[in-house]
């Protein structure tokens, strides 16, 4: 272990004004590191260094790429695009690969859902990923599953970075800045222009080399075996689907605003209405009828039409045909009888920290001593207290710490929340005493 900061910048090469604005085939020279932009700043990628390859979309193309790519070497980067905020799915529109010898390929997987065929010929490359969790669950849909990966997000975070988006990592480390005006795009749509294919080849062109400073600077630091055991967690866990809520309408923005259990009702009923229609539409919830909206009409509980048209939010032609589907939503929870009516949710494991204090002193006591150790252990390892350690799993241990506070108890209990190794190791012995009440007698004390 070291006390030097991270690596901060890899300088761009110098080049003439008219050099083109692609990178050569390995990474830039590193330079000195320092906290100082090089002269001139960062040099903008504008374009793939073979040129923006068109979308993959037939069989037969695809079976050429898969012969590219198993004939390719090292690991493969891969990312992929979704349609958030758009499309009521969280499925891949695209999806795209490099690997040295293959150069980049683009794929639409709307044609194209199996790629089992590729998955084969790369399945036991290591993967280069950034912010893997966000994408495996939608490569896995379309049979791509990784054995090993390297996810360059969580490499940063590990490595104490500050700022870990790709751009800003790929500016710091390698000396590019990578346009991100597209990020938000609807890649659902079709074609697609030039410039968004532009940019999603941009987003695998320095994947690797990303990975190789990252993997650098986490061996100077004597962290990649911790690395090692994070990458290995999201290769058994990351391509599940997220968890479906109990009781998905509660988390309506606005819905504190909402008192009684009649009006919560019609948050339900309204909120349960929308996202049937969004599921038909495979339209983003929102963009059916916008949180506010609900919130509005449950407040007011309008009767007719004319009045639920005055209200927040209804005011759009979509939302506006669809003003019987909301008067029959409200009239079904006005129709409810009141054993039907929601009540407060039973919430598993600890109550929020706020409220530990007049729940359980002793327990909150416990709580603040486990945060201490936890950012005091953070800080000098200079990685961010969420990944030294889930905050749940510290507010589960302080509110019920094993019946006989050990080390080894400890541990146990920090391994069945799913702690990684490195951070058992890092924590328990602190987090041990850290457990008991220092007014309490000790063991030994009370024989």
């Amino acid at each position: 272990m070291t006390d030097e900061p991270p690596l901060r910048r890899r300088a761009a090469e110098s080049r003439p004004e008219d050099a083109p604005h692609h990178p050569p085939s390995g990474q830039p020279e590193p330079t000195d590191a320092g906290d100082e932009p090089a002269v001139g700043g960062p040099v903008l990628l504008t374009a793939p260094r073979e040129g923006t390859p068109q979308p993959v979309a037939t069989p037969e193309a695809l079976a050429e790429v898969v012969a590219r790519f198993a004939a390719g070497s090292g690991p493969v980067a891969l990312d992929a695009e979704r349609a958030s905020g758009y499309r009521y799915s969280q499925r891949a529109y695209l999806v795209q690969l490099r690997r040295e010898g293959a150069g980049t390929v683009l794929i639409d997987p709307l044609p194209l859902p199996d790629l089992t065929a590729l998955d084969e010929v790369i399945g036991e490359a290591e993967w280069v990923l950034h912010a893997a969790s966000q994408d495996l669950p939608c490569l896995a849909e379309l049979g791509l599953r990784p054995r090993r990966l390297f996810d360059t997000e969580l490499a940063a975070r590990l490595a104490g970075f500050e700022r870990v988006g790709l751009a800003a990592l790929t500016e710091q480390l390698l000396g590019y800045a990578l346009e991100k005006h597209h990020s938000a795009a609807d890649w659902s749509s079709r074609p697609l222009p030039e410039s968004w294919l532009t940019y999603a080849a941009l987003d695998v062109e320095l994947l690797v080399d990303l990975r190789d400073a990252l993997d650098e600077e986490l061996t100077r630091q004597g962290k990649s075996p911790w690395a090692a055991e994070e990458f290995a967690a999201l290769v058994r866990t990351g391509a599940r689907p997220p968890r479906v809520r109990a009781e998905p309408w509660r988390r309506t923005s606005g819905i504190h605003r909402v008192r009684g259990a009649r009006a919560q009702a019609r948050v339900r009923s309204m909120w349960y209405a929308r996202d049937q229609i969004a599921a038909r539409r495979d339209a983003a919830p929102g963009r059916v009828l916008p949180d506010s909206a609900i919130i509005a009409a449950a407040e007011l509980d309008p009767k007719d039409e004319k009045t639920l048209l005055t209200l927040p939010g209804f005011g759009g032609r979509s939302v506006r045909r669809l003003a019987r589907t909301w008067l029959a939503a409200l009239d079904d929870a006005r129709q409810l009888p009141e054993d039907a009516l929601p009540v407060a949710p039973v919430v598993e494991g600890p109550p929020p920290p706020h409220r530990w204090a007049e729940r359980d002193p002793v327990a909150a006591a416990r709580l603040a001593r486990c945060r201490e150790v936890v950012l005091r252990i953070s800080g000098e390892h200079r990685l961010p207290a969420e990944n030294l350690i889930a905050p749940d799993s510290v507010r589960r241990l302080a509110w019920v710490p094993p019946e006989e506070v050990t080390e080894e108890t400890v541990a146990e209990t920090l391994r069945g929340f799913g702690a990684r190794e490195w951070q058992i190791a890092l924590l328990t012995k602190e987090l041990t005493p850290a457990l008991t009440d220092p007014e309490s007698p000790s063991p030994t004390q009370s024989r």
